[in-house]
């Protein structure tokens, strides 16, 4: 009787640790399926927004006034300044 009882301990003990072993490889599927979507959302997510250039620098023969105010005009009518800034340069350049 004492053998039936080791055997059906060992058999239990095995059938645990199976069932066990199971469990753990059932939960690092679905670990390994939280990772690969959280990989492909991240991947997914879209590009920064490129950012805007610099102006172009002011032409190498551009010191004759004309040349300077007609860069000032195409920057003011770009937007890259204001109405009010024109003016404040413009003042600067015709009066250095």
């Amino acid at each position: 009787m004492f053998g039936t009882v080791g055997r059906t301990a060992v058999v239990a003990g095995i059938a645990t640790a199976t069932a066990n072993a199971v469990n753990r490889h059932a939960q690092n599927k679905a670990a390994e399926k939280q990772q690969a979507a959280a990989n492909e959302a991240q991947q997914a997510a879209p590009p920064p927004a490129p950012v805007a250039p610099a102006p172009a620098p002011a032409p190498a023969g551009g010191d004759d006034l004309v040349s300077k105010l007609t860069e000032l005009a195409k920057l003011r009518d770009s937007g890259v300044l204001s109405q009010a800034e024109f003016e404040q340069v413009k003042a600067l350049v015709l009066n250095p």
